[in-house]
């Protein structure tokens, strides 16, 4: 079992910035990952990286957003940068283990205000 702890959300205004943090209480991770999910709407991915630093980002996030791994702390990062109101969800951390088990945070709401 791997816990997830999430950190870093809260309300903004448009423009502004932030970062997440989600930390897992194991190693052996291989990919990890930011999605968010809107009220009303799905669960959408945002970036991915993986254990060999690979990134992949959703197309609305391309250019503001940066994801990042410390593999020492176990940790995936993703700075935010010039976001917009609908930017605005609940942010889930998502890692999949070497032996491909799936964890899913606890989520963190980011709140984008015009």
């Amino acid at each position: 079992q791997v816990q997830l702890v999430e950190s870093g959300g809260g309300l903004v205004q448009a423009g502004g910035s932030l970062r997440l943090s989600c930390a897992a209480s194991r190693s052996s991770i291989n990919a990890m990952g930011w999605y968010r999910q809107a009220p009303g709407k799905q669960r959408e991915l945002v970036a991915t990286i993986t254990s060999g630093g690979s990134t992949n980002y959703a197309d609305s996030v391309k250019g503001r957003f940066t994801i990042s791994r410390d593999n020492a702390k176990n940790t995936v990062y993703l700075q935010m940068n010039s976001l917009k109101p609908e930017d605005t969800a609940v942010y889930y951390c998502k890692i999949t283990t070497l032996n491909r088990y799936v964890y899913w945070g606890q989520g963190t709401q980011v709140t984008v205000s015009s």
